[in-house]
């Protein structure tokens, strides 16, 4: 392994992100979660939008959203994401490429709980990367979701998580005359040792 110091140190890629986060959230002004999520249609052609992560978990890095949406049926057809979160406050950023698989049991259940009472209606009503007619439209669909559901609306069955086991995770600092520091963690397979190498900026 390449030798690692400072703000790179540690055997554990998933700790390391962590603590960056934990910084990022310090310094950041807004959504130091946010990430620039890419995938990839069945015609090859790529797609990058910006979602927030939500948990950093011991093996996979999950966020959620509308399983009919765009990125959903991507990710699904190809069995892959990538994402780039990028910290301008601490000039750093992680780069992931992994494989996926879905989030909606319990712990789907628990975070979209979490979520504010509009947002969980919201999850309802947008019928998430399809056409709209207008905005009015749309509130008049969060408006009947609300009647039938109430404070209480369950988690929809077409909403819930993904998770991105990493094959391939980037740690870049910003150096001095564009002379950053990277270092990159990358496994054949998800049951293979990580090996760590440092890339020329």
């Amino acid at each position: 392994m390449a030798a690692r110091d400072g703000i790179f140190a540690g055997d554990d890629p998933f700790a390391i992100a962590r603590r960056w986060m934990g910084e990022a959230e310090a310094s950041e002004i807004n959504d130091p979660n946010a990430i620039a999520l890419s995938t990839v249609d069945a015609d090859g052609l790529p797609n990058a939008r910006m979602v927030l992560l939500k948990d950093i978990e011991d093996a996979a890095f999950v966020f959620y959203t509308n399983y009919g949406s765009a990125k959903a049926r991507e990710i699904e057809g190809a069995g892959k994401a990538a994402f780039v979160m990028h910290w301008k406050s601490l000039r750093r950023q992680v780069r992931v490429r992994g494989v996926t698989e879905r989030e909606d049991g319990e712990q789907a259940d628990e975070y979209y709980n979490s979520r504010s009472l509009k947002s969980r209606l919201g999850a309802w009503a947008s019928n998430q990367s399809q056409p709209l007619s207008s905005r009015t439209a749309l509130m008049a669909e969060v408006a009947k979701v609300t009647a039938k559901y109430g404070n209480h609306p369950p988690r929809p069955p077409f909403w819930g998580g993904f998770r991105i086991y990493p094959l391939e995770i980037e740690f870049w600092a910003d150096g001095a005359f564009r002379l950053h520091d990277r270092f990159v963690w990358r496994r054949q397979d998800l049951a293979d040792a990580w090996s760590v190498t440092r890339l020329n900026p």
